[in-house]
């Protein structure tokens, strides 16, 4: 249940990032208000899987599956431009995201 809690904080962490860009400083209230709510719960769940999985695990993936996420919502989400050699560098971050849950022996 740790990794699904880890899994669920990096969710948030992507929910976060982009309602704050959506809030435009903000600006908006209802997008800043789901940005509080995407903080907090991104919290939540990380402290839930750090009761179980060591911080030297947990925060590495929390904030990967928060960069890769980000990436991804500001392409899909806002039209971000990558070149295509930034691309080879995302699936790094997920094998690497991978390489660590499979040699963590959690």
């Amino acid at each position: 249940m740790n990794w699904i809690y880890l899994i669920i904080a990096g969710v948030f962490e992507v929910v976060w990032a982009a309602t704050m860009k959506l809030s435009q400083g903000f600006s908006h209230l209802g997008y800043g208000i789901a940005t509080l709510i995407g903080l907090v719960l991104s919290f939540v769940f990380l402290t839930l899987a750090t009761r179980s999985l060591p911080l030297s695990i947990a925060y590495p993936v929390w904030t990967g599956i928060g960069a890769v996420g980000s990436i991804i919502a500001g392409v899909v989400l806002f039209h971000d431009q990558l070149p295509p050699v930034t691309w080879i560098f995302v699936v790094l971050l997920i094998v690497g995201l991978i390489g660590i849950k499979v040699t963590s022996g959690h």
